[in-house]
């Protein structure tokens, strides 16, 4: 057993997740912010895949 996990319990008051805002959920729906987000990592993609070549 971890260090860590001999002082985290599972389903204790201080266990708890992320809970997306609406922010983060507005991003997450939009289609024209998933297109430009889309374009900008094919553009990363294509600059390592040329650094590589």
């Amino acid at each position: 057993m971890n260090e860590i996990e001999k002082y985290v319990k599972p389903y204790d008051a201080n266990f708890t997740t992320m809970v997306p805002t609406n922010f983060v959920k507005f991003f997450r729906t939009c289609k024209i912010w998933q297109l430009f987000r889309f374009i900008v990592i094919n553009i990363k993609m294509l600059i390592v895949v040329r650094k590589s070549h």
